[in-house]
C-alpha cells in the first residue's frame, strides 16, 4: 500500500516541485499540498496522511506550531520538516513538537524521497549538532550500558555515521555494505539500546559517551 503524503509549503514553486517529486515515487501517494498552516489544519486531519512534509517558515502560524497541533489530532502522523537554514533552535523545537526529522531545502531535490523512506522506517534525518542539542535537553545521566547492551564495533561505526546525519543508504555506501544489512544492524541497535527510533538511538548513544 502506498503511503499518503501531504505538503505544507508557502512558496508555490517549491510546493509544486515537491509535489512533482513525490508523484514520481510509486511508494507514495500525494493527498494534498497546502500554502499555510491554517489551511493544513483545516484539511489534513480529514485526509489522514501517513506523512507530512512541513516547511518551518510559514506566514502567520509557523510550521512548528502546526506540527504540534496536528499531532494532537493525528498522534501517529510522521512529519519531515523543511528548512532554509540549519537553525539549531528551530530544528530542536520542531523535534520536541513531534517532528520526526528535518531536511534542508537545498537538499530536497536529491534527498526528499530517501528521507521520507527513512522516516517511515523509524529514522529521523538530522545533523550531529542537532542531535547534541537534543542530548543537552536530557539532564539526567545515563546508566552505564551492560555488555549485552553495548553496540558492536560495526554497530558503533553505523551509529557514528547516523550521528553525522547520514541516511541509511549513505551509511551503506560509506561502509561498502548492503542497505538491508544496514537495516538489520539498526534493528539490533534499537534492541540493544531499548529504543524505537533513530532519534532515540542517537540520543542514547551520545549520552552514554560511546
Amino acid at each position: 500500500m502506498r503511503a499518503g503524503v501531504a505538503i505544507v509549503e508557502d512558496d508555490r514553486a517549491v510546493r509544486e516541485n515537491l509535489a512533482t517529486l513525490i508523484r514520481t515515487d510509486e511508494r507514495l501517494r500525494l493527498l494534498g499540498a497546502f500554502a499555510s498552516a491554517e489551511e493544513a489544519l483545516r484539511e489534513i486531519p480529514g485526509l489522514a496522511p501517513d506523512l507530512v512534509v512541513m516547511d518551518i517558515n510559514l506566514p502567520r502560524m509557523n510550521g512548528i506550531e502546526c506540527v504540534a497541533r496536528l499531532k494532537l489530532q493525528l498522534p501517529r502522523l510522521l512529519v519531515l520538516m523543511l528548512t532554509v537554514y540549519e537553525d539549531d533552535d528551530s530544528i530542536f523545537r520542531a523535534l520536541k513538537a513531534g517532528a520526526n526529522g528535518y531536511l534542508v531545502k537545498r537538499d530536497a531535490a536529491e534527498k526528499l524521497l530517501e528521507a521520507l523512506q527513512e522516516v517511515q522506517h523509524g529514522g529521523a534525518p538530522m545533523s550531529a549538532h542537532i542531535a547534541r542539542q537534543v542530548v543537552q535537553f536530557f539532564h539526567r545521566s545515563e546508566a552505564p550500558a551492560t555488555e549485552a547492551e553495548r553496540p558492536s564495533p560495526r554497530e558503533r561505526e553505523i551509529l557514528d555515521l547516523l550521528v553525522q546525519g547520514l541516511v541509511l543508504k549513505e551509511v551503506a555506501d560509506q561502509l561498502g555494505i548492503g542497505l538491508e544489512t544496514v537495516r538489520t544492524h539498526v534493528n539490533h541497535i534499537y534492541q540493544k539500546l531499548h529504543v524505537r527510533s533513530r532519534t532515540e538511538a542517537v540520543v542514547k548513544y551520545l549520552r552514554q559517551g560511546q
